[in-house]
């Protein structure tokens, strides 16, 4: 046996005084049952003790391992360790649970084996008179010692699996924490109440500050802040997403505390769960920049078809009158004059257009 080996597997379960569990104090029970002994016990060795996982008719929770009688099962994978009257037997005669309280007088334990072929303890029963043990009887020690191992190794890799989800968990939550905007999950059951599972910290910039965790507790503090005109629109795209599970997305503002506001998109998927509520997956996003951008190319074509219109309007009535059939020569060479300078004031002002969005454009 390698003890350096055995420790670690033992300290891989992560189950040294840790709570009790049902399932195993069951089985002790189910020992003392069958063997018809007052004790019974789940015990666990580590490097300088023995600590008793489950326990039946004993105060105590643990004690040296010098004086534990599962130590010498250690090395005796598959077999169940008998001490028929330990007061005659040199290991034991002087251990002080035979000389004093619970006075030892018979001891049977089968091997608490691991995947890897270590022994963690065992699963044991102990009598205050000597006693012998049958062979189904240990054969039960042993069905029951594997079903103690069987629970305490699910045990570990729900620990395990457990600890992944939280790792996992984490690095989520750390990446959607670099993703521009709030990464979100909101819901609303049937009664419309509304709530936020989950928020990246960008909400903290996007919403002047705002906590997560207190938006989380408190869904109504980001609705407050939305411009009181975008508001009914937002509501109500959420309730048809809620009743169509469509697509949501919606552009609204958002208040400042300065009185300004910033112009938000949302956008998610809906899912629907068994108890009727609703949950979206989506993200918030400032598009403010993008708003403006908009606005100022609306003003653009404003300010184009307005110049435009009067040099475009005098084009068209020239040639209207050069289409005269009793246009003189004199009247339409005056007509081709004036349509030169149109012309001209129109390449004069797309060349203007062309020199600001160059600018533009190399700047940005």
């Amino acid at each position: 046996m390698n003890e350096q080996e055995r420790i670690k597997d033992l300290l891989s379960y992560e189950i040294l005084d840790t709570s009790p569990d049902e399932e195993l104090d069951e089985l002790a029970e189910i020992a003392s049952a069958i063997c018809d002994t007052p004790i019974s016990l789940i015990t666990l060795i580590d490097q300088d003790r023995q600590w008793f996982k489950a326990i039946k008719g004993l105060d105590i929770t643990e004690t040296r391992r010098e004086y534990s009688f599962c130590q010498y099962a250690l090395n005796r994978p598959n077999e169940v360790l008998v001490v028929d009257d330990p007061i005659h037997d040199v290991r034991f005669k002087d251990n002080p649970f035979v000389v004093g309280e619970p006075y030892i007088r018979f001891y049977a334990g089968a091997p608490l084996k691991t995947p890897q072929g270590n022994v963690l303890g065992t699963l044991c029963v102990i009598d205050n008179k000597p006693r012998e043990i049958s062979e189904s009887q240990k054969k039960a020690l042993t069905l029951l010692a594997k079903k103690a191992m069987d629970f305490m190794n699910m045990r570990k890799t729900l620990a395990a699996q457990s600890k992944n989800l939280r790792l996992g968990a984490t690095q989520l939550k750390n990446l959607t924490d670099q993703v521009p905007g709030v990464v979100y999950q909101f819901r609303m059951n049937a009664q419309g109440d509304m709530s936020f599972d989950f928020l990246s910290k960008g909400i903290s910039d996007l919403y002047d500050n705002l906590d997560p965790e207190e938006v989380k507790k408190d869904a109504k503090l980001i609705f407050d802040l939305v411009h009181p005109e975008d508001l009914p629109a937002l509501i109500g795209k959420i309730k048809d997403s809620f009743q169509n599970l469509t697509p949501f997305y919606a552009e609204y503002r958002v208040m400042a505390r300065d009185g300004t506001h910033k112009w938000f998109v949302s956008k998610s998927m809906p899912e629907k769960l068994d108890d009727g509520s609703v949950v979206w997956y989506g993200i918030f996003q400032d598009i403010t920049s993008r708003k403006e951008y908009e606005q100022t190319l609306e003003q653009i074509s404003f300010d184009i078809s307005h110049v435009i219109r009067r040099p475009i309007s005098s084009l068209l009535g020239l040639v209207a009158l050069s289409e005269q059939e009793n246009v003189s020569a004199e009247q339409l060479k005056e007509y081709v004059r004036y349509t030169k300078i149109v012309a001209d004031e129109l390449d004069l002002f797309t060349r203007k257009l062309h020199a600001i969005y160059y600018e533009r454009k190399t700047k940005g």
